[in-house]
């Protein structure tokens, strides 16, 4: 029988790898499949045939997306963890009913008399502190601080989740306005073509400049490929943002539709002023301080007494028998008051290195926030410069697009006309098809460089309305 025990036993175990070139199998890797398969799907369904806009997107990421749910969850968790920690303020009542019988030989004179002793009762315990110089406070204090914390770590999720849209929002009309771009340099490239096989018809041309304006429109088709793939990802990475599946499709509005703004109205000091106010996670910090400091009351409570309360009240009924004798019975109120006082006057330094380790954990939450102070304020600075640069590349882009439009069209109709060669043609092509990218990224990065300073300084969450769940 143990030799079979132990033969199912290692069958049903968990093991190793039998060696490293080998993926690992076992039967519990198909109940974990089948645990999966019993997880709620948080996605959700989206609208195709609607257009959405950035704040729509928002709303839907803030309500859908799984990292709200996550943060919701565990500020609910360190809510009941609060509770917990606040019944220390209330005394602790237990029933209890027990019964007990027993037999037994009992030596009475020069005999053993058989004795049967039947007991029942109900009992309350009761058990109070009365008083523990702030050793609860402090741990209640504390407790307090770790909700706060949780729930500014709440508030950064939503803030980590906005910018995430925006970027994936951001990221998507970049590959669609770079997609149009590379859509009229291919009909220009074709253009070019088809100019080229004219003068080629007409004797005026070559058949070497014929072959070098078809490579151009391969390379402009081959060029208008990749960024369609790369609208494919981002259309991918907007849903997953959302908290939906990768493969829906969200039709959003297109770039030209959108105001893009030419300056900033703030300052870099306004912004930072404005981030160390709203920065949840700077607000996380300093709950964090306030966890230390109460830790340290705690600690130092523990040089003091305290003073407990137990009461124990009990109605009790006995029956025995002592042979020969008849039955007797007989019940009472019984029970126990007791105060106990306990201090420790001697413990070989732990209350002591207790009480420097809280201390220390202050000054560490205390530096943490100046590490995080000075983080936020380098990331608003760099936000800033990024965006002001944004917007002088934008007038730059606009005057290169400009330019460039005006030089391809009249190298086109120069070598129309037989005045240029179809090198200047080509180039001017390749130079306008440049111009039409550098436009579109110079806006969508105007727009991306905005919602970073916002995310930066807080702001993106400000501006929507607070939630008290996802």
């Amino acid at each position: 029988m143990l030799i079979v025990l132990q033969c199912a036993g290692c069958a049903l175990a968990q093991s190793a790898p039998v060696s490293p070139d080998h993926v690992w199998h076992s039967p519990v890797e198909i109940n974990i499949e089948a645990d999966l398969q019993k997880i709620p799907d948080s996605r959700f369904t989206i609208d195709l045939a609607k257009t959405y806009t950035l704040s729509e997107l928002i709303d839907l990421a803030e309500a859908h997306n799984p990292a709200t749910r996550v943060s919701w969850e565990r500020a609910r968790a360190q809510a009941a963890t609060l509770g917990v920690t606040r019944s220390e303020l209330y005394p602790t009542l237990a029933a209890a009913a027990i019964s007990r019988t027993s037999r037994s030989d009992v030596l009475f004179g020069d005999r053993f008399n058989r004795q049967i002793i039947e007991d029942f009762r109900v009992e309350l315990a009761l058990n109070y502190t009365l008083f523990d110089f702030g050793a609860r406070s402090g741990r209640i204090s504390a407790a307090k601080a770790e909700v706060l914390a949780v729930n500014f770590a709440f508030n950064d999720i939503h803030r980590q989740v906005i910018y995430q849209v925006q970027q994936s929002y951001y990221r998507l009309l970049n590959s669609m306005g770079q997609e149009g771009a590379a859509r009229a340099s291919l009909s220009n490239a074709q253009a070019v073509q088809q100019a080229a096989e004219e003068r080629l018809a007409h004797g005026l041309g070559t058949l070497p400049d014929v072959l070098e304006a078809r490579s151009a429109t391969a390379q402009a088709d081959y060029d208008l490929q990749a960024i369609v793939g790369a609208e494919e990802i981002a259309r991918g990475d907007l849903a997953t943002a959302v908290g939906t599946s990768a493969t829906i499709v969200i039709q959003v509005q297109p770039l030209d539709q959108l105001p893009t703004p030419e300056s900033i109205g703030d300052t870099v000091d306004q912004a930072i002023n404005r981030a160390l106010e709203q920065r949840p996670d700077l607000m996380r910090q300093v709950a964090a301080i306030r966890s230390a400091t109460a830790s340290v009351q705690e600690a130092r409570a523990a040089y003091y007494p305290a003073l407990t309360l137990n009461a124990s009240p009990a109605a009790a009924s006995f029956n025995g028998l002592q042979s020969p004798n008849p039955w007797t019975y007989t019940a009472d109120l019984v029970g126990a008051l007791r105060l106990n006082l306990q201090w420790t006057v001697f413990d070989g330094g732990a209350r002591k290195n207790r009480l420097a380790e809280a201390r220390a954990g202050v000054h560490a939450a205390e530096a943490q926030a100046n590490v995080k102070r000075n983080q936020i304020t380098d990331e608003v600075w760099t936000a800033y410069s990024n965006l002001n640069t944004a917007f002088r590349q934008r007038k730059a882009a606009i005057a290169l697009l400009e330019s460039a439009n005006q030089s391809y069209s009249a190298a086109l109709e120069s070598y129309s006309n037989g005045v240029r060669n179809l090198l200047d043609v080509t180039a001017a092509q390749r130079t306008l098809a440049q111009a039409r990218s550098a436009n579109v990224s110079a806006q969508t990065q105007v727009l991306t460089a905005i919602a970073d300073l916002a995310s930066r300084t807080g702001d993106s969450i400000r501006a929507t309305s607070a939630r008290p769940r996802p």
